[in-house]
């Protein structure tokens, strides 16, 4: 097995940042459109000619804040809402879809704004809107700390306080323990996992008043076991990207614990989806369905503990994709099953 070193920036991240900002300000030719950009070695600050408006402003925000993952966190959060117990109320679901989709923007803007220099590096993160210099970084700086400060407000004011600190805590861990880990340890899987158990956390608190219950466990349990096939499939394929760029990852600097850990948590799947039912929150009928849908993304894990290669990781990867709505579905319906069968 080849392992990828790690580049250099990792050990002097402020000398990379130094030598990006003077490579990036150098005055040339091939300078975008629209930057000024300092001379060598000036105090000048980063300055836009022309300022992004109206879509094309909005278009930075979405980008900023990565609106595609946003979407994912807030219907997680929505799963959650809807699994827990009690009576479903529009006001306090809407509340929690925006308070959550402006606290994971103000994350992964904040994600950005840090790692701006190791962005520009990477084939897959260079057109982000700070690395290929849509937006100021105070700008960007100012978007995250506004969306943050509005998200945890609307949470506050209008769901409950318990969802308003489980909405700062998204926020606090995803764009300082996890984005800090990234370039540290490769402990920065597991820090991830747990950001991405918050959110269905977040909505089971909604939905009930702020009880956190054995379901809101279990439910945020699913969603950090489902983390890790998910991201070390995706982190395999990127590792030469990641190596660049300095990170330390698990598929970087120990290929064959990746793939194992990437087993582990996918058998993990099995024993959650079956504490539903056990804990009255869906019908028996899960622990079937569950396990079809589960074994899937074992077996696929299981082919790339086996052989930890492009091709396996990839098939990992989008049997994840695949594999978490569909589940999270399926918990829904089977909890609606039963709250039926109780009625009648």
């Amino acid at each position: 097995m080849i392992r990828l070193p790690f580049h250099s920036a990792s050990r002097v991240p402020l000398r990379v940042r130094s030598r990006w900002l003077r490579s990036t300000f150098a005055s040339d030719s091939s300078s975008p459109k629209g930057l000024v950009t300092p001379r060598h070695g000036s105090a000048a600050a980063w300055r836009i000619q022309s300022s992004a408006r109206g879509t094309d402003l909005l278009g930075v925000y979405a980008d900023l804040s990565k609106g595609k993952l946003t979407a994912f966190v807030v219907l997680t959060s929505m799963a959650g809402y809807a699994v827990a117990p009690g009576a479903a109320h529009v006001a306090p679901l809407l509340w929690t879809a925006v308070g959550t989709a402006l606290c994971a923007g103000s994350a992964n803007a904040l994600n950005q704004w840090i790692e701006v220099p190791y962005d520009a590096q990477m084939s897959r993160t260079r057109n982000r809107p700070l690395a290929r210099h849509a937006v100021a970084p105070g700008h960007a700086l100012g978007f995250a700390a506004g969306a943050g400060a509005l998200g945890v407000g609307a949470l506050w004011a209008c769901v409950n306080p318990v969802a308003a600190g489980l909405g700062a805590a998204n926020i606090v861990l995803y764009a300082g323990a996890y984005t800090a880990l990234k370039r540290l340890s490769i402990a920065n899987t597991w820090a991830g996992a747990l950001v991405g158990a918050i959110p269905p956390v977040l909505g089971w608190a909604a939905a009930t008043g702020g009880d956190l219950g054995a379901g809101a466990w279990v439910m945020g349990g699913v969603l950090c076991a489902w983390q890790v096939p998910h991201f070390t499939s995706l982190a395999h394929t990127l590792r030469a990207d990641y190596s660049k760029a300095g990170y330390r990852m698990m598929s970087v600097s120990r290929p064959r614990l990746n793939a194992r850990v990437a087993l582990r948590y996918a058998l993990l799947m099995f024993p959650l989806s079956a504490a539903l039912p056990l804990l009255g929150i869906c019908d028996a009928w899960l622990l079937l369905d569950s396990s079809a849908v589960n074994g899937y993304m074992a077996y696929c894990a299981y082919a790339f503990w086996r052989r930890p290669d492009a091709k396996h990781s990839r098939r990992l990867f989008f049997s994840s994709l695949v594999h978490l709505p569909v589940l999270l579905i399926l918990i829904m319906a089977h909890k609606h099953i039963q709250e039926r069968r109780k009625k009648t």
